[in-house]
C-alpha cells in the first residue's frame, strides 16, 4: 500500500513540514511587531487581520491538518526506521548519520510539547476553551504576550524550546529537499546553506522577542 511505504511517508512528511516552515516565517513577521513602541497597535492590527480574514480562516484548519500530518508521518517513518535496524545497540557510523538526524524524533517530541503549551496560552484562549487572565480581554494577544514574556522563567523556557526547534529545523529543511529529489552536487550545498540560514533566522527572531520584553524595558505609548 502506498501510504504504508517509507518513501511515501517521507514525501508527505516533507511537504507538510515545508508548508509549516512557510507559516513560521509569517508568524515570526507578525510577532516581531511586539517589539514596536506603539503600544501594540501594529501587532493588534496584524493579529486582527489574521483573525478576521476569510482566507486565513480557511487556511487555519489546513495548517492544523498539515501539522497533524507531519506528526503522523514523522512517527510512522521513525517506527519504520527503527524496525529496519534490528540491532538497536549498534553504533551508527558518524559519516552516515549526523547528530541532528539521529535525534530528529526526540527534538520533534519536545517541539510538539512546546507547541501544545503555546496553543493553550494563546489559541485556546482566543477560541474560548480557556478563560483569559483576569483583566485581559479574550482577544487581547498583545497584553497576553507582554504578561507571559515579562516572566523571565517563562521566557527562559520559551527560548530553550525555540533553540530545540532551530536544531530540528536545521536538519528538517535539508532533509525535506533531499526527500523531494532536490539533491544534486551543483545546488545541494546552496540548499543546505538555505536550510541553515532559515533555522538561524527562526531561532534568533523568535528568541529576540522574549529577550527584549523580559530584559529590556519597552517604551509603551
Amino acid at each position: 500500500m502506498l501510504l504504508s511505504s517509507s518513501i511515501a511517508g517521507k514525501v508527505l512528511m516533507a511537504l507538510a513540514g515545508l508548508f509549516l516552515a512557510v507559516f513560521l516565517l509569517v508568524h515570526l513577521g507578525i510577532n516581531l511587531l511586539l517589539l514596536s513602541s506603539d503600544g501594540g497597535r501594529a501587532f493588534t492590527a496584524a493579529a486582527e487581520f489574521m483573525a478576521t480574514n476569510p482566507v486565513i480562516k480557511i487556511a487555519e484548519p489546513v495548517l492544523f491538518g498539515g501539522f497533524l500530518l507531519h506528526i503522523f508521518f514523522g512517527m510512522m517513518v521513525s517506527g519504520q526506521n527503527r524496525a529496519a535496524r534490528p540491532v538497536r545497540y549498534q553504533e551508527s557510523n558518524s559519516s552516515e548519520t549526523s547528530f541532528l538526524s539521529k535525534y530528529m524524533f526526540h527534538t520533534g517530541i519536545i517541539v510538539f510539547l512546546f507547541l501544545a503549551m503555546h496553543l493553550a496560552d494563546f489559541y485556546l484562549i482566543k477560541t474560548g476553551f480557556i478563560a483569559p487572565p483576569e483583566g485581559i480581554a479574550q482577544h487581547d494577544f498583545y497584553s497576553r504576550a507582554m504578561l507571559l514574556f515579562s516572566n523571565r522563567w517563562y521566557s527562559f523556557f520559551y527560548i530553550l524550546s525555540i533553540l530545540v526547534l532551530g536544531f530540528h529545523l536545521n536538519h528538517a529543511i535539508q532533509s525535506a529537499f533531499q526527500t523531494l529529489g532536490l539533491n544534486h552536487s551543483r545546488y545541494t550545498p546552496a540548499l543546505k546553506l538555505a536550510g541553515s540560514a532559515y533555522a538561524i533566522v527562526i531561532t534568533v527572531g523568535f528568541s529576540l522577542i522574549p529577550l527584549w520584553i523580559a530584559f529590556i524595558p519597552l517604551t509603551r505609548l
